[in-house]
């Protein structure tokens, strides 16, 4: 029994070779890599059938040794008769087993091969949903423009790893047409594909996973952008001058040299956001949320501020001249009421 005992190493080794045998088939997909897995898992299951009814059985039942030939010899003949039955039954189950393993084998192979061909598939038809909604993107009409974008929503919500494209996508389409003009006579509204394109790629933006919005540089001035989701966009540089941005999510937006003279950011959500250097000259910010919010070396001459919440905010070297910060929340600002007088700011007294 000892040298039985030595098919154990055997049939680890048999087991560890289906295991990557079947890896790499699943992974390259060649032929004659499965063709060496399925052999493999062949002879292994053979391996483990032989050890299970020869080795282990014996075991089992007691026989520490194979019987010798003088013993075989004194075996009578019905013994030698239910010897060999037995024997041929336990071929048979062996066989059985064998191709009930063999097939749970192929058939666990076939569906791994099935579920990365049909993967290969979508990832196909995810391309081809891609090219058509950016072609659409190019079109002379606004309805197969709006087509475009939302088909391109719903594949970054079906393909996770396309949402990063497409967001550059729709920053890049947003930057390209913000001046267009609007349908009607208001010449203050977004025309209705640019607003789309803001929307979609600022909701997919802040998803995760995708970077911040792109809209540096972007020229929106004099546009309506009341109530719009803009949280963690890249707006550095951005030409706001006049824009409405009442009630506007800019937390956490990076405006850095963004020009914002004389817009509206009533109520605007500003947490957070990054604005040093913007050019805040005449910016109406009643009651808007700045805090935690950093504007070194900003602008804000002639600003309201009025009841703003700037618990919190950095205001280092910021230009306070004749802003009026009557009613604001300083606390935990690196600001204080002598402070802000010293730099000619308004304030409550």
């Amino acid at each position: 029994m000892r040298g039985s005992w030595v098919a154990l190493p055997a049939v680890a080794v048999a087991v560890a070779a289906v295991l990557g045998a079947g890896y790499e088939a699943g992974t390259t997909g060649g032929t004659t890599r499965w063709v060496w897995g399925g052999a493999a898992s062949v002879g292994a299951a053979a391996l483990v059938l032989w050890w299970l009814l020869v080795p282990a059985t014996r075991w089992l039942s007691g026989e520490r040794r194979p019987l010798t030939r003088a013993e075989r010899a004194a075996l009578t003949v019905p013994q030698r008769l239910e010897a060999v039955n037995q024997a041929r039954s336990a071929l048979m189950q062996s066989v059985t087993g064998l191709v009930v393993i063999v097939g749970v084998v192929f058939t666990a192979a076939g569906l791994v091969y099935t579920s990365k061909t049909l993967d290969v598939s979508r990832q196909g038809q995810d391309t081809d949903r891609y090219a058509k909604a950016v072609e659409e993107l190019g079109s002379e009409k606004v309805e197969v423009r709006l087509g475009g974008i939302y088909a391109l929503q719903r594949l970054a919500d079906d393909s996770a790893r396309d949402r990063a494209t497409i967001v550059r996508v729709l920053a890049a389409y947003a930057r390209t047409h913000a001046q267009d003009p609007a349908a009607g006579t208001d010449r203050t509204r977004l025309a209705i594909d640019t607003d789309a394109a803001l929307t979609v790629g600022s909701g997919l933006a802040s998803k995760g996973g995708s970077g911040y919005f792109d809209l540096t540089a972007i020229d929106l001035h004099h546009r309506a952008l009341t109530f719009h989701a803009l949280a963690f966009t890249q707006l550095a540089g951005a030409n706001l001058a006049d824009a409405d941005l009442a009630g506007a999510d800019l937390s956490g937006a990076l405006m850095n040299n963004a020009n914002l003279t004389r817009a509206a950011l009533t109520g605007a959500h500003l947490g957070g956001a990054y604005l040093g250097s913007a050019n805040l000259t005449g910016a109406y910010l009643a009651e808007a949320d700045l805090s935690r919010a950093f504007l070194p070396g900003a602008k804000l001459t002639d600003a309201f501020l009025t009841r703003a919440n700037l618990n919190g905010a950095r205001l280092k070297d910021a230009d306070l001249r004749r802003t009026d910060l009557t009613g604001a929340d300083l606390r935990g600002a690196d600001l204080t009421l002598e402070d802000a007088v010293r730099r000619g700011a308004r304030v409550d007294r």
